[in-house]
């Protein structure tokens, strides 16, 4: 099993260079930011992890940039975007952001995406239906694919739609980066089941992972597709101690994602610390 780090990547935070290095020199895989480019003052849609609007939430950097940055001074780290919300930008310019990034970091890129939770963010930036949203992002998705492995793309779906363009360049990895899906609820996984590369949940969501795990790939098996094809992703919100990481690994989990967590979120003095106490457990969670 693989282990990556997200951060909220905020003015406050390690700078992507910084942060970059040190999980590269630490054998960290893959470094992830999320995605807010604004958060509406109205806030009518409640925060889903109940309570008050965490406060790191309101100044997100932009992902593709700091994802640049973090490439310019690393080799092999992956970049991910964990999660990006590609509703709420333009398609055309979104494909040739993630393109670009491809290309610049030698096709390091991982695509995380999911839908949102917040209702008036997403109507703020795009006209597509809300309550439509999973179609959207599905056709959103096979929109880019196209983009990024055919020599004339073109789309023709219920609510993307546009004849053939000229889209180069293409990404580096072939047919453009892997799309996990971040989702916890049933519809949700029903999508990252039939049609992505891979499913992006967070632990807390799931009371009994190897249940979880396992259900998930008799999903995948029921679209006719191989369930080894389609990695998972654990994002884990509490401790993220040795034990619990091999549980997941033992547990058939692709990739762990550690970060501050929700209660340190404000406090990236803890981050380098946390970064070289779990260095040393790496070796064995790559082992299967």
């Amino acid at each position: 099993m693989y282990i990556g780090f997200n951060s909220m990547n905020t003015i406050n935070d390690p700078s992507p260079t910084e942060l970059a290095t040190a999980l590269e020199e630490h054998g960290f895989e893959s470094l992830w930011y999320g995605e807010h480019s604004h958060i509406p003052m109205s806030l009518k849609t409640p925060y889903p992890g109940g309570g008050v609007l965490p406060e790191p939430y309101k100044g997100m950097m932009d992902p593709y940039v700091s994802l640049m940055a973090a490439a310019s001074v690393t080799t092999n780290l992956k970049l991910g975007s964990g999660i990006a919300l590609l509703l709420e930008r333009e398609l055309f310019s979104q494909a040739k952001t993630i393109a670009t990034l491809d290309r610049l970091s030698n096709g390091r890129v991982i695509i995380g995406t999911g839908v949102g939770w917040n209702e008036e963010g997403f109507e703020n930036c795009t006209s597509l239906p809300w309550k439509k949203r999973f179609t959207a992002l599905k056709e959103t998705v096979a929109a880019q694919r196209i983009l990024f492995s055919e020599a004339e793309p073109e789309y023709h779906g219920s609510l993307i739609d546009f004849d053939k363009v000229w889209f180069e360049p293409k990404p580096q990895q072939p047919g453009g980066p892997k799309t996990v899906l971040g989702v916890m609820g049933p519809v949700g996984v029903k999508h990252a089941a039939e049609w992505a590369d891979g499913w992006m949940p967070a632990d807390v969501a799931l009371p009994d992972v190897v249940q979880s795990v396992k259900d998930f790939r008799e999903q995948v098996a029921s679209f006719g597709r191989n369930p080894d094809d389609v990695e998972i992703t654990i994002v884990v919100m509490d401790d993220p101690s040795p034990d619990k990481l091999k549980r997941y690994r033992d547990a058939g989990i692709d990739r762990a994602l550690i970060g501050v967590g929700l209660e340190n979120w404000d406090k990236p003095e803890i981050i380098q610390p946390m970064i070289e106490r779990f260095a040393p457990h790496i070796p064995d969670l790559l082992a299967k």
